[in-house]
């Protein structure tokens, strides 16, 4: 099997970038179910698809970030507990990942550290999510503050875990296929 990746001008094609966005979509709500703990507080839970919308956004930028966050709300369909938390993680994670792409890629301009420009935009993408769940679960599902701030360090735990495993593997796709710096 050959496995061969589009050019750089292929990769900045509209239809590529929705296509790569399904496949990470895809991508991240298989990690997401393969790797669950329940929070009873809220009835969340704590998953591994984080690092999967960073990598997508940090490697592909905005749009296949934003497309791979919706995989996570796919997650939430499938895993039992997880229904009501659906249409808040569409939009909380597509805009986290289209927020990190955004900002890598504005970075990335004015930084020579890649890892100092990803670093920065999954900690701000991360605490859009931190800060989107909460504000989902207070105004949208009503539950009590106690329980919605029991959620928060389970979330920064899932960021900081999603940070920790998307930078190296961001680095070793570019090293693999380096026509996707450009």
């Amino acid at each position: 099997m050959v496995i061969t990746v589009a050019t750089a001008q292929e990769a900045q094609k509209p239809i590529f970038k929705l296509a790569l966005g399904a496949v990470f979509a895809a991508l991240v709500c298989v990690v997401t179910i393969s790797f669950v703990i329940p929070i009873p507080a809220t009835s969340g839970y704590f998953n591994l698809g984080e690092s999967a919308i960073y990598i997508a956004a940090l490697t592909f930028g905005p749009l296949v970030g934003a497309f791979a966050g919706g995989g996570a709300a796919i997650a939430d369909i499938i895993v039992p507990f997880g229904f009501p938390f659906a249409p808040g993680t569409l939009v909380i994670k597509s805009i986290e990942g289209a927020l990190v792409g955004i900002i890598n890629n504005k970075l990335k301009q004015r930084t020579s550290s890649v890892t100092l420009s990803a670093t920065i935009s999954v900690i701000v993408g991360g605490l859009e999510m931190v800060a989107g769940y909460f504000i989902y679960e207070q105004l949208v599902l009503g539950y009590p503050l106690a329980a919605a701030l029991a959620e928060v360090p389970f979330n920064i735990v899932q960021m900081i875990v999603g940070l920790v495993v998307a930078v190296p593997v961001m680095h070793a796709i570019m090293r693999v296929f380096p026509q996707l710096k450009s």
